[in-house]
């Protein structure tokens, strides 16, 4: 026979079968012939189920009978009185000629035990007719052509051409059938008839008892072969039985967006990476929507990059060193537009291209530079402070009496192309736009030397300068001096402070610690055997790089040295310190920056490429960035994580490089020939004003 119902799953018989079993009615006019045929359709055979074969292999004999010596079962009473009802009813017809004759046989084949223990049957039907006679009528014979639909196969023990049908159904005892669930939801109305009363009273009892059975199948998914020594633990087989059932379990696919609500759909998006989202928006318009909302993409955008600045501790003054670059927090902010300008602004970094902003007033070398999104501080040599706009670059105020002198001629920098340094896409020397002529302030206080170094926030400023003091002033009204600081004997090479501390140190090897509120000097911090050029502050730590060649971490509470990191061969000229205190750079004349690690205090790698003394160093830990400057006249910029060269700024201005600070977007950087040069990545940037907070 041909066992091509073999490959099926169980499942995908059943509905068939149950809807044939109502149809399988065999129509007769003599009734001698219905009785035999009922007799026939009694006989009923029962093998044990095998889970290795489960309905994948079934032996049928030509005749209906199993192959395999059945033994002797009765059948479903219910299924047995459908037919014998069936029978009787449509024994009645009168008639002479034999229309058309079936058999039909029941194979209960593969016994096995469901969930409660009960014994399950597969069982096969089969079905031969013979061809109908032309005198029959053309409703019986329609009846007879569409109740068998396999492929026909002439029988060996039968002259007449026969067609051969096989079905498969799992029928078990009444407590536990297996059925499909689509039979359970939709089972077919049969049709009128005291048989087919009988039939459907039957397939309903089958099907109620169905229902319990299911649910208790669906619980049953794994079996452990537990053998009797189980106290022990010796041989007990943990492995799910897949060799002993056939399980198929479905595969639920269904759009999140018609099912889940559009805030948690939108939580679930804002997991994923920016590149995925934007592909997510061209599913269909209810994904578009999801996707591209204000939520979705101000979670990406935070996480890339808002993260990490927000949970660096002393943020409130980092976030004065430039702008950060995450926008005004407005409930109308694009997001996503955000996220698009800071793309293209980190592409710019990658291939070095921005603008030259030139920046000049100044009389003499300009030594120290800080800005924010509003304002640029310079100090200089020339003994004053210029306060520039950020936005239309000009100067706004100048703090201080600067000293006689003329200024000598400005060269125009060149750009040698075998210097293999980036070139700026654009050289702009910005035309004052305001009619308004520069404030010149003459405070009551204020510098008789050049002005080495300066540090503010949204509340002070404090500058040093080499006539040995540093001064407080009040940004808010309006740079006003407050007080001078006065205890070092030598020029004040640098400051910083927090909400508690100002640190200062000097050309005469100490390092000073004042209260910020009362400007009272708190301690001093002896130990460097040469002039201390750098301090940075992270709460209790300060670290400090000198001339003779160390830098040394300190604590403010005790006032001691706890660790040092020596260069390999001279002095040091600058120090940075991370937010997290667990990096410190270094640079000097050695001609790299030293990258520490500030715990174990082991040198992590060199950064290498500069030719001259490495005179001002910047980390942007927010970026991820090192930002260098050198007496070899050029600025470069380092990836933190790697090291690897990023930028690299060559003869941008005409002398050496003093100072370099930088943000997300640009690098601000002082020079000796009296000029500022602002190298601005975000220049004619469509969107870069979405950026400024």
């Amino acid at each position: 026979m041909d066992h091509m119902g073999d490959a099926l799953p169980p499942r995908e018989r059943n509905p068939s079968v149950l809807r044939r079993l109502q149809r399988r009615m065999v129509f007769y006019q003599n009734r001698e012939d219905v009785q035999e045929e009922s007799r026939k359709a009694e006989r009923v055979c029962v093998t044990p189920h095998d889970p290795e074969h489960a309905l994948h292999d079934c032996n049928i004999t030509e005749d209906g009978g199993s192959g395999q010596g059945p033994k002797a079962m009765v059948a479903d009473a219910a299924a047995v009185r459908a037919q014998k009802s069936h029978t009787e009813h449509y024994g009645k017809l009168q008639g002479s000629q034999l229309l058309s004759e079936r058999r039909t046989t029941f194979t209960l084949r593969d016994r096995s035990l469901d969930a409660l223990g009960t014994p399950s049957y597969i069982a096969e039907i089969e079905g031969t007719e013979k061809k109908v006679d032309r005198g029959a009528s053309n409703w019986l014979r329609r009846t007879v052509s569409t109740t068998f639909r396999c492929h026909r196969r002439p029988s060996s023990s039968s002259v007449f051409p026969q067609r051969t049908t096989r079905q498969y159904v799992s029928i078990t005892s009444p407590r536990a059938p297996q059925l499909d669930i689509d039979t359970l939801n939709h089972p077919r109305n049969p049709p009128g008839g005291a048989a087919a009363r009988a039939a459907a009273a039957a397939q309903n009892e089958i099907l109620e008892s169905a229902r319990f059975s299911t649910m208790q199948d669906n619980l049953r998914l794994v079996q452990l072969k537990v053998p009797n020594d189980s106290e022990s633990g010796i041989g007990i087989d943990l492995r799910e039985s897949s060799d002993d059932m056939d399980l198929t379990l479905p595969i639920m696919r269904a759009d999140p967006s018609l099912i889940l609500p559009e805030e948690l759909l939108a939580h679930v998006m804002s997991f994923l990476d920016a590149d995925s989202l934007m592909s997510a928006e061209l599913v269909s318009h209810r994904w578009n929507s999801t996707a591209s909302s204000y939520h979705t993409w101000r979670d990406i955008f935070g996480r890339e990059y808002g993260l990490e600045i927000s949970s660096s501790p002393g943020k409130v003054f980092l976030s004065h060193i430039g702008g950060m670059g995450l926008g005004k927090r407005r409930p109308d902010q694009d997001w996503k537009q955000m996220w698009k300008v800071r793309k293209a602004l980190q592409k710019r970094w990658t291939y070095a291209r921005a603008a030259a902003i030139y920046l000049e007033g100044h009389q003499d070398s300009v030594y120290c530079v800080q800005f924010d999104e509003d304002k640029i501080l310079t100090g200089s040599r020339d003994r004053t402070i210029r306060v520039w706009d950020a936005h239309t670059y000009d100067c706004i105020k100048v703090l201080g009496v600067p000293k006689d002198g003329n200024l000598p001629p400005l060269e125009e920098p060149t750009w040698d192309p075998a210097n293999r340094g980036h070139a700026p896409m654009l050289s702009v020397i910005p035309v004052r736009t305001s009619t308004e002529p520069i404030q010149m302030v003459i405070p009551s206080i204020y510098h008789d030397g050049s002005i080495l170094c300066l540090q503010f926030d949204h509340e002070i400023m404090v500058s040093g300068s080499s006539d040995k003091t540093c001064i407080i002033w009040d940004i808010k009204d309006d740079y006003k001096a407050l007080k001078r600081l006065h205890h070092h004997s030598a020029g004040v090479l640098d400051v910083c402070f927090d909400e508690k501390h100002i640190v200062s140190c000097s050309k005469d090897t100490t390092i000073c610690v004042w209260n910020r509120e009362t400007g009272e000097l708190r301690r001093t911090l002896v130990g460097h055997r040469g002039p201390v050029n750098a301090v940075q502050l992270r709460g209790d730590l300060v670290v400090s790089a000198s001339g003779d060649g160390i830098a040394k971490l300190w604590n403010l509470t005790s006032g001691l040295c706890v660790k040092e990191f020596p260069s390999k061969h001279r002095g040091m000229a600058c120090v940075e310190f991370s937010p997290d205190s667990r990096t410190i750079l270094a640079g000097g004349n050695d001609q790299v920056i030293y990258h520490f690690d500030a715990n174990s205090g082991e040198l992590v790698r060199e950064l290498k490429g500069h030719e001259g003394l490495v005179r001002s160093l910047h980390l942007d830990s927010a970026n991820g960035r090192v930002i260098s400057g050198s007496y070899d006249t050029s600025v470069k910029a380092y990836d933190l994580n790697t090291g690897d060269l990023i930028c690299d700024f060559k003869n941008w201005t005409t002398s050496w490089m003093l100072s370099a600070k930088a943000d997300y977007r640009r690098i601000v950087a002082t020079s000796q020939d009296s000029r500022a040069v602002i190298m601005d990545f975000g220049f004619l940037l469509p969107g870069i004003e979405l950026l400024e907070g």
